[in-house]
């Protein structure tokens, strides 16, 4: 089906979008990739490998190296926009002020499109644009190397996609463009278009709500488990180390939280469903409600600005602090145990 599909959940209208949807051929001049990271790296090989013309704007250090070594014309970060039509900001969000003020916007001209992977900073205020050029969102939901390895691999990937500015009145479709550059729209993809704010605020809950809590869940299971007397290498193991909850996640992903049910015994079924009451907390809710809030309201941003100006010595003393807690020294010695071999 050509053009947007919505939502049928009756919980207000989604626009969703489809490789049909989107033409690369409006990428028809020259993309900065402005920072060679994570998703600098993998957006620009998929862009190149679509047939695009790509250019690297970067700091000089170990990811221009990079960048070079696979090819790419790599400039200074001025200059790649000076160069560029299409100019994507793949940074992290507590450089961009920065690096927006001094060597992005002094050269961006109406012609350009400037291109977030996040609305992090336009969302709370942390920069201020003109509104002279068109300003788009393409935000992968999917670490880098999955958006390299999903492109190789001939798979899609979803994407939210946005418009903060449309000044040329081709905002949306140059955001669809830009994500079939990168292999979202491959199959199995699909575009969700979204507000800057919406992203922003989804992201942070993600990472604020869902995944403390998820962490406690599993921080109390073991030392439940262990507290009982089982080995707790067994436990690790059984819990998470064997890979199995995050199979199990992967099939939820693809067919649903009920449908992948299925997969599992009938006595995991029923231990399952005739258990999950037990464990549904009104102060899970109300914690992440408070949490939402702030995120909402700005309160985190204003309060992250503020660390990130102590060169985040809160964070490194709570990362310090971490290599206490008895399931991260639990881990330590379980793995050294089990000669357990991480990936990188």
């Amino acid at each position: 089906m050509t053009g947007a599909e919505e939502s049928s959940s009756g919980r207000g209208s989604l626009p969703v979008y489809f490789d049909e949807d989107a033409n690369l051929d409006l990428l028809d001049d020259i993309v900065s990739i402005i920072g060679y990271g994570n998703q600098g790296r993998a957006q620009a090989l998929n862009l190149r490998d679509s047939g695009v013309d790509v250019i690297v704007g970067n700091v000089r250090d170990q990811y221009w190296e990079t960048a070079a070594s696979d090819g790419f014309e790599v400039l200074e970060i001025r200059e790649a926009v000076k160069r560029a039509r299409f100019v994507m900001i793949l940074i992290p969000d507590e450089v961009q002020p920065e690096v927006l003020e001094k060597s992005v916007l002094p050269v961006m001209t109406r012609n350009k499109i400037l291109c977030f992977a996040s609305g992090y900073n336009i969302t709370f205020g942390q920069v201020t644009l003109p509104d002279d050029f068109d300003t788009i969102l393409v935000a992968p939901r999917m670490i880098g190397v999955g958006v390299r390895d999903a492109y190789e691999n001939d798979r899609g990937f979803y994407a939210f996609i946005g418009v903060h500015n449309n000044s040329s009145g081709m905002a949306m479709q140059y955001a669809m463009a830009i994500s079939k550059g990168i292999g979202a729209t491959k199959p199995s993809g699909a575009l969700l278009e979204v507000t800057f704010r919406q992203e922003a605020e989804l992201d942070l809950f993600n990472e604020q709500c869902f995944g403390p809590a998820f962490g406690q869940v599993l921080t109390t299971a073991v030392d439940v488990a262990v507290e009982a007397g089982y080995p707790p290498e067994a436990v690790l193991v059984e819990i998470y180390m064997s890979g199995e909850l995050a199979y199990t996640m992967e099939k939820i992903a693809k067919m649903g939280t009920l449908k992948q049910l299925e997969l599992h015994s009938p006595t995991s079924q029923y231990g399952s469903m005739s258990r999950g009451i037990r464990y549904a907390n009104p102060e899970l809710r109300e914690q992440m409600q408070k949490s939402l809030g702030e995120i909402q309201d700005g309160s985190f941003a204003e309060e992250f600005a503020k660390e990130y100006e102590l060169d985040l010595e809160i964070l490194d003393d709570m990362k310090e602090m971490a290599q206490d807690v008895p399931i991260v020294v639990l881990d330590k010695e379980v793995r050294k145990k089990l000669r357990f071999r991480s990936d990188k």
